[in-house]
């Protein structure tokens, strides 16, 4: 069961869980045990709120394929039990971040002394600019 705010909660039978051999560090424990856990998630499948789907699909994310299935990999950590947390964790973060508002940004005009210094710092450079020109004797 994964928790992801008061009322939505994701249960075990949406989640699918292996473990497969990781790479890196690990010794020959890489070559005996099988440390990394490899997490699918299938959007449309699963129990979370209709606008969590459509939020979750909408994002341009690369674990996210073309199916509206989440992959997520782990192998940061030597054990697989730490890895599959890991997992766990950041599927949370990602269906977290797809659902939180965005605060609308609110335009604003430059001041009237930004807009001032901009302009003497470009007739400043025009200035030095022209002084460079090639001096001709009439």
């Amino acid at each position: 069961m994964l928790q992801i705010s008061n009322k939505v909660i994701i249960p075990e039978s949406d989640l699918e869980i292996s473990a497969i051999r990781s790479t890196g560090a690990g010794g020959q424990n890489v070559n005996k045990v099988s440390t990394a856990i490899h997490l699918r998630f299938d959007i449309r499948a699963s129990s979370l709120p209709d606008w969590y789907k459509e939020q979750l699909l909408k994002l341009n994310d690369r674990r996210i394929t073309l199916k509206g299935v989440i992959v997520i990999k782990a192998q940061e950590h030597r054990s697989q039990e730490q890895n599959r947390e890991e997992a766990l964790k950041r599927l949370q973060e990602l269906i977290k971040s797809a659902v939180e508002l965005k605060k609308k940004r609110k335009p604003t005009k430059p001041t009237r002394s930004s807009d001032s210094k901009r302009l003497d710092h470009k007739s400043k450079r025009g200035q030095i600019k022209s002084n460079r020109r090639q001096v001709t004797d009439f």
